[in-house]
């Protein structure tokens, strides 16, 4: 159940028995809803595959997105197998290598089984059904009384033998146009979705039989290394891919293993024969830059943002919100701002190309390969026929990280000396140069009537993105930089709670630094605020928190969330903050969060429903946090592989607690500092609390995305327990020990006035 080619596509497409359910070539290429789209003008001129069954039983299953480590090629193996009657074992997923998959958008916001599995489980339950016509004339009998099993059809009696699959197919080909209206197997009838299944992808990862992109060799290769110009993270502003003032490459002359020095713009690489001379070289190498005049003043987010040109953009408007908000009886405003985080995948990004008689191929971790594609051509000005993206396994991502712009930089190396060549960035170039998890601003204003009813929300969301072009376009200037924001600010905008005067507003605004999607892409600083702002509001009316919640949300899926997460908590019901305990120093809170994920462009759709509630204790003396437990829950609808579901929620929850407790680019003189691990520290496994996990059985309900909603309600949740603990309200994580120390120091929680500073 790997990628590696079993199979010729020709065949596919022009031999005789087997099976193929396929989709003529949309023009222009359309990705998932909402989904961001590939810039792409590529016509391909043949049919999309999604199912194949071939003359030896085996099948093929083709979906346009890739395996990020997130156990989606067991899934999707188990919906195909399911629909088809097969064994989980006869499926061979093929992912996101751009001639043999659909072209079905980046592989993003947990849209993988919700969205494009789709076409491919219609795909299945077509040719089932297909297949069961065919034994209908082989049996003389209507096809209500067969059935298919382990591959087979036979009659319901099995008054006479099954008739194999293949045997079906022979003589003849087979090819069926993909089908809008499908009859899908009934879920009551499942056996393989929704039961445990080993990930087939582990093995090979735990015994060393995968090659990750990073082991990758081919014959005659070199090895390149690139010099990045001196404003790290930039990619807007007339300096970009324009201060490169000169080379001296007689600096480098004769050194060992040099092969070539290239030079396009501010785009400077070095090839040699091995990685450490192409690294030495490059050490060696005399440049000289043009500084920028002026850069951002990052030495204050919240500032810069608030500086940045803005497009605002009005999203949802109900009601009279002023008038809502200037008869409340309690009226809360806050500014909350996130800090920009890093990606942080632990290898940096690496990548192989080979440019050959103006054909190129590159071997990618791209979590974007008909991207990749798009945008290779457009640097290296070739039709997209001409590039081949072979994806492989990397580091973990969980967003955009330097995977495609390494691979553009090993394709400009390969064209200039005509040999394959292998690019790894440094740690210090995967940290400086990633686009980063943008920051953001959210600026509330929200109040509750004398009986603690809810009246107005007024929100807006500030979110600074491009889309982060590849880096090598804009470094040689086949691209030039843009201000033009990326609509992406607006993920969860509007709350689950039954306000009933709202204004959501998004201010779509250019980047500061590069920036692009990182788990939870702005969805997750939007429900900070939403579940902190709801927190207050309950406070204010001196109400239980998870009380005061239920009574103002309007879905009753979220309802049964929470009370089912509350009582496996054991929550207690009181305010928050009400006669705080404290022991040796330390103060003790709880708090809890819920959220539910909705992606896409606005108004997007709903993903997985997520709570969290955190017990934790607090060292005011020196800011120290330690969560002592977690318990956390989710609603993802029919959940394909349960132990697929287990590993992606904990991980979530794990990044979750590391970017809230710890994670922040940090910026000197306007660029970023962090070139090592030392410091952008993450949450170390002696740091894990207690995590008590659980997970609603939805069989009735369709499967909802999982790879982000865990992460919505964590930094709320640990915000809110800091309340419950000292009575201070934390707007800007990451709440550090110093971050912590300070705030409550400034707040002089050790008085018995605790309660009054949050009012």
């Amino acid at each position: 159940m790997t990628d590696k080619k079993v199979y010729d596509r020709q065949a596919l497409l022009h031999d005789s028995d087997l099976l193929i359910v396929y989709r003529d070539p949309i023009t222009p290429p359309k990705p998932a809803p909402g989904q961001p789209g590939t810039h792409s003008n590529f016509v391909p001129t043949e049919p999309e595959i999604f199912i194949a069954i071939l003359s030896t039983g085996q099948v093929l299953a083709f979906n346009g997105h890739v395996d990020l480590g997130t156990g989606i090629r067991t899934a999707l193996a188990q919906i195909v197998a399911e629909e088809l009657e097969v064994a989980l074992e006869s499926v061979t997923m093929v992912l996101g290598d751009p001639f043999e998959v659909p072209n079905q958008g980046p592989t993003i916001a947990s849209a993988t089984i919700q969205i494009t599995a789709e076409p491919l489980r219609r795909a299945a339950a077509q040719a089932r059904e297909y297949l069961l016509s065919r034994a209908a004339l082989h049996f003389g009998l209507p096809q209500h009384q067969l059935h298919c099993r382990a591959g087979h059809i036979a009659p319901l009696d099995d008054a006479l033998p099954a008739i194999g699959y293949s045997e079906l197919l022979a003589g003849a080909r087979h090819a069926l146009t993909l089908a809008d209206d499908v009859p899908l197997k009934p879920a009551h009838q499942y056996s393989l979705v929704g039961k445990a299944a080993p990930r087939v992808d582990i093995p090979g990862k735990v015994t060393g039989a995968l090659t990750f992109v990073h082991d990758f060799r081919l014959p005659d290769m070199l090895y390149g290394h690139v010099i990045r110009p001196p404003y790290s993270g930039y990619d807007r502003g007339d300096f970009v891919g324009n201060s490169l003032a000169s080379v001296d490459e007689s600096s480098v002359a004769g050194m060992t293993g040099l092969i070539s020095i290239v030079t396009i713009g501010d785009f400077v690489g070095v090839v040699a024969e091995r990685e450490e001379q192409a690294a030495a070289i490059a050490r060696k190498l005399n440049i000289v830059w043009r500084k920028p005049d002026t850069l951002p003043p990052m030495h204050n987010i919240e500032q810069a943002l608030d500086e940045l040109p803005v497009q605002k953009r009005l999203l949802l408007e109900e009601g009279q919100i002023d008038d809502a908000l200037d008869s409340a009886q309690h009226r809360v405003r806050r500014a909350y701002v996130w800090p920009f985080q890093l990606h942080g995948s632990i290898g940096p990004s690496c990548s192989v190309a080979h440019f050959r008689d103006d054909q190129l191929h590159v071997w990618s971790g791209t979590q974007n390969p008909h991207s990749l594609r798009a945008e290779l051509s457009r640097l290296m000005l070739l039709d997209e026929s001409a590039i081949t993206v072979t994806r492989m396994e990397a580091s973990g991502c969980y967003g955009r990280n330097c995977a495609d712009d390494v691979g553009a930089d090993a394709a400009l190396l390969s064209r200039a000396v005509g040999r394959p060549v292998r690019v790894q960035l440094t740690r210090e170039q995967e940290h400086l140069w990633e686009p980063k998890g943008a920051a953001q601003r959210m600026d509330v204003e929200a109040g509750i009537d004398s009986g603690g009813n809810l009246t107005g929300y007024r929100f807006v969301a500030r979110y600074p993105s491009n889309n982060a072009p590849t880096l090598a376009l804009l470094l040689t200037g086949a691209q030039q930089p843009s201000d033009i924001p990326f609509q992406m600010g607006d993920r969860t905008s509007v709350p689950p709670y039954g306000y009933p005067h709202r204004c959501i507003t998004c201010d779509d605004v250019p980047t500061l630094v590069r920036a692009s999607w990182l788990r939870g892409v702005s969805a997750m600083p939007n429900a900070f605020a939403h579940e902190s702002v709801i927190d207050e509001l309950a406070y204010l009316a001196g109400e239980d928190p998870v009380a005061f919640r239920i009574r103002h949300l309007t879905d009753m899926r979220a309802i049964e969330l929470v009370k089912a997460l509350t009582m496996r908590a054991d929550w207690q019901p009181r305010p928050a903050c009400f006669a705080p305990r404290s022991e040796t120093g330390w103060h003790y809170g709880r708090g809890f969060a819920y959220a539910q994920y909705v992606h896409s462009k606005f108004p997007g759709f709903g993903a997985a429903l997520a709570a969290w509630v955190v017990e934790l204790k607090v060292h005011p003396a020196s800011g120290r946090i330690i969560i002592e437990r977690l318990y956390v829950g989710q609603d993802a609808g029919l959940m394909i592989n349960p132990d697929g579901v287990r590993h992606q929620v904990h991980g979530n929850v794990i990044q979750t607690l590391s970017r809230t407790l710890k994670e922040r680019v940090s910026f000197e003189k306007g660029l970023p500092m962090n070139r090592e691990w030392g410091s952008y520290p993450i949450l170390r496994f002696s740091e894990l609390p207690d995590i008590q996990l659980l997970m609603l059985d939805r069989k009735d309900q369709p499967s909802l995305g999982v790879g982000e909603s865990t992460s919505l309600p964590g930094a709320p949740a640990i915000a809110n327990a800091l309340f419950d603990a000292t009575g201070v309200r934390f707007t800007h994580p990451p709440f550090t020990a110093e971050i912590v120390r300070q705030k409550l120091e400034q707040s002089d929680i050790s008085s018995e006035k605790r309660v009054e500073v949050a009012l």
